[in-house]
């Protein structure tokens, strides 16, 4: 009888977008709804993972987010224009307070660990109390692992001695204009503007 050949899976760099997590991020950081200016780029996004990846490894480009009742037409675009650049997308209607999706994230890296061959995890998310203790562990079995977001919201990942951080607006091209991030901590010799998070007239608003 003729041994069957083991077939070596092919390697495979898999990125995992948490788009609730990284908008309410980048929301914090802006004070306000993202403008167009403001919007991550896609894209670029991607470019970065296949160099990541390089050319004999499979990259693997996925966002996870909910989809509240009645937004359906604001959203579509977003996801039609991320499945245009090569990206799949997981939507999940938001029905609950719990009909959040970190467990299905979780489930999909488990899954592509388990068929063998993932070389580098890459999580967007600063939720720490979902990804540190399943990325601390997918580290110590042999993945690489990276974070990417922002310096602000992921202390999880910056304070892990195993993961390694990618600060979004460090990845070529991913931001049009330069994020407003100055804080008490950055400050200039010469002092910044620090801009309000919300317009004077919305004292005179009722309160809810």
């Amino acid at each position: 009888m003729i041994p069957t050949a083991t077939v070596s899976p092919v390697p495979r760099v898999l990125l995992v977008w948490d788009a609730p997590n990284m908008d309410m991020s980048l929301g914090s950081l802006l004070g306000a709804r993202p403008t167009a200016a403001f919007r991550p780029r896609f894209d670029a996004v991607g470019r970065w993972l296949l160099d990541l990846a390089g050319p004999d490894a499979e990259a693997e480009a996925t966002v996870f987010t909910n989809v509240a009742p009645g937004s359906t037409d604001v959203v579509r675009p977003w996801v039609e224009a991320l499945r245009n650049v090569g990206f799949a997308v997981f939507a999940k209607p938001k029905l609950t307070e719990d009909s959040d999706i970190d467990e299905d994230m979780l489930a999909h890296i488990r899954l592509r660990a388990s068929e063998g061959g993932l070389r580098h995890l890459v999580v967007a998310s600063g939720d720490g109390r979902a990804f540190r203790e399943p990325l601390e562990e997918l580290d110590a079995a042999g993945t690489a692992v990276t974070v990417i977001g922002f310096r602000e919201h992921a202390s999880f990942a910056l304070n892990s001695e195993v993961i390694e951080f990618v600060d979004l607006e460090d990845i070529d091209g991913v931001f049009r204009e330069p994020l407003p991030r100055i804080t008490l901590d950055t400050l200039p010799e010469t002092g910044a503007w620090l801009p309000p998070f919300r317009s004077l007239r919305s004292l005179l608003e009722p309160r809810r």
